[in-house]
């Protein structure tokens, strides 16, 4: 197997969902409500199926357990570990908290734990996202919830097109209204609410429920925001900026004017155009990439080369997903 692994994203509408997923990317939303594209995914809850080649029509999870050799995976029991997705924040995500590793085992199921980054693809002006809390001690933290202090308890970070945010599991967090982002996380769905601005959804009419003594018990007291040292290598007619390397994935930021020679560096590579168009050749083979296109560079491909003018967000696995 010497070629990528191409994925069809999954779609899921949110309540704060939008149609940016369709204006900037062209995507099928199924609604004008649609919040999340799974775009590489191996998770149970959206599972991205290969698009193309000696593999169409399988899924990202089933070929991470029948090839395994494709991902240097030793544990063919274990899912696959990352997941990467599109966000449409046409109203502001509920404030939430997620579980470590440890927690989420025992609490959900065996899930794994969810620690996340955010790339903002677009942001409209003021655009905001809530970024930790302000409480500096546990008993402040739990008396601001149970009193619904939310204007002394969440923190506010205004965000512009081009930031980054790591976000380990434990950050009180949600994107604001207006933000456009793309999200590298482990390979999880569980999320602790914590408010979620008093709305009720549309569906239901109901409430959404709120996971108040779990994100008590998760949230990491007091917040200090983790901001990883960026750095930037010219390699030809490549610009790689490193966004963060972190125990469970690494993110880079890919801008290409030209051709790149690529050799492997990681077990397997995933990729996704955040702008312009190029091509990617494997073997002497050329497959197109456009808007919104990812794939996954498989282990068996030793080296690649990138052509065009367009932007990626390339990450791999770190050392706690390997």
């Amino acid at each position: 197997m010497t070629e990528p692994l191409f994925l069809t994203p999954v779609l899921h509408e949110k309540i704060w969902g939008g149609t940016a997923l369709k204006d900037v990317f062209d995507l099928p939303i199924p609604s004008d409500t649609t919040g999340e594209a799974w775009i590489i995914s191996g998770h149970q809850n959206g599972v991205s199926p290969i698009s193309r080649g000696p593999l169409a029509g399988k899924t990202l999870a089933e070929v991470w357990q029948t090839h395994p050799e494709l991902f240097e995976n030793n544990d063919v029991n274990r899912p696959y570990p990352l997941l990467v997705k599109f966000l449409d924040a046409h109203q502001d995500l509920s404030v939430q908290v997620h579980p470590g590793d440890d927690y989420a085992s025992e609490h959900n199921n065996g899930e794994l734990g969810k620690t996340e980054s955010w790339y903002i693809l677009a942001a409209k002006p003021g655009a905001e996202i809530y970024y930790g809390h302000k409480a500096q001690t546990q008993a402040e933290f739990n008396q601001m919830i149970d009193q619904a202090d939310w204007e002394h308890l969440l923190q506010k970070v205004p965000v512009h097109a081009g930031d980054f945010f790591y976000v380990p599991s434990g950050t009180l967090h949600a994107l604001g209204t207006g933000v456009l982002a793309l999200e590298t996380q482990q390979s999880s769905d569980v999320t602790y609410r914590v408010y979620d601005f008093d709305r009720p959804d549309k569906k239901t009419g109901e409430l959404r429920d709120l996971h108040l003594e779990d994100a008590k018990n998760v949230t990491t007291v007091p917040f200090k925001a983790e901001s990883p040292a960026q750095r930037t290598l010219q390699m030809g007619a490549l610009q790689e900026t490193t966004m963060v390397e972190a125990p469970y994935f690494n993110v880079y930021k890919d801008e290409l004017d030209g051709e790149a020679y690529i050799v492997k560096q990681a077990p397997y590579a995933q990729y996704t155009v955040i702008a312009g168009s190029g091509t990617v050749i494997v073997d002497g083979q050329s497959y197109p990439l456009e808007l919104a296109t990812s794939f996954v560079m498989p282990a068996t491909v030793a080296e690649w080369t990138l052509k065009g003018k367009m932007t990626l967000i390339m990450s791999t696995p770190g050392p706690k997903s390997r």
